[in-house]
């Protein structure tokens, strides 16, 4: 869950670091939201455990 957070907010990071050329730079600022989703994920597996 940890590991889920931590790659999505690297993911952002290098999305603002690379000027939006790096991780998809096809995709512009869908980047954010992929970065927030696959934190989103690792936030809900924190839901889930004891």
């Amino acid at each position: 869950m940890f590991g889920f957070m931590l790659i999505g907010l690297a993911w952002i990071v290098v999305f603002y670091i690379s000027s939006a050329q790096f991780p998809v730079a096809g995709i512009g600022s869908w980047n954010i939201l992929i970065g927030f989703g696959i934190a989103f994920i690792g936030f809900l597996m924190t839901l889930w455990w004891r």
